[in-house]
């Protein structure tokens, strides 16, 4: 499945936002990805979902991948920190190519199975001050990113089951 919109950015641009489902991200150029995200699972069913505290947002888990870093070491270090969870398993299932001018980054999507390693203090760069499991389908509670969202935890289930 494939959605497209469109959103203005802060600075007076326009993104054009094109989501597509996909079962690998081999086609795509790996040096155009700058980011990853989850909808990580609890051994419950429950969602986890993030609180970013200095942009007062709940989210997915995830974050911008660091240079030399593959896509599964970005998404494991980036769940640990966020979450203090470990990635028990994941697999693809989408990505959103975000065009600005003549820039293309993608942002990829993933569902995992997680499970704590402890209790969530913090994350270590201070930005995520709370956790929480939900029901997937209260999500839009903590957040909303629309269309495009709404696929996003939709195909994360159906991969699930």
């Amino acid at each position: 499945m494939q959605i497209k919109t469109q959103f203005n950015n802060s600075d007076g641009t326009v993104s054009v936002v094109t989501y597509e489902d996909v079962d690998s991200f081999e086609s795509l150029d790996f040096s155009k990805i700058t980011q990853v995200y989850a909808v990580c699972f609890s051994a419950k069913r429950e969602m986890i979902i993030v609180f970013h505290g200095i942009r007062k947002t709940w989210s997915l888990v995830g974050g911008s991948v660091e240079p030399g870093e593959s896509l599964e070491d970005c998404l494991k270090r980036e769940i640990q920190e966020e979450s203090n969870m470990k990635m028990l398993d994941f697999k693809p299932v989408g990505y959103q190519m975000v065009q600005n001018g003549d820039k293309t980054i993608y942002q990829l999507r993933y569902v995992c199975n997680v499970e704590p390693y402890g209790e969530f203090v913090s994350d270590p760069a201070g930005k995520i001050t709370e956790i929480k499991a939900v029901d997937p389908k209260d999500y839009k509670q903590y957040f909303d990113w629309g269309e495009i969202g709404d696929r996003i935890v939709e195909r994360a289930l159906e991969i699930l089951k």
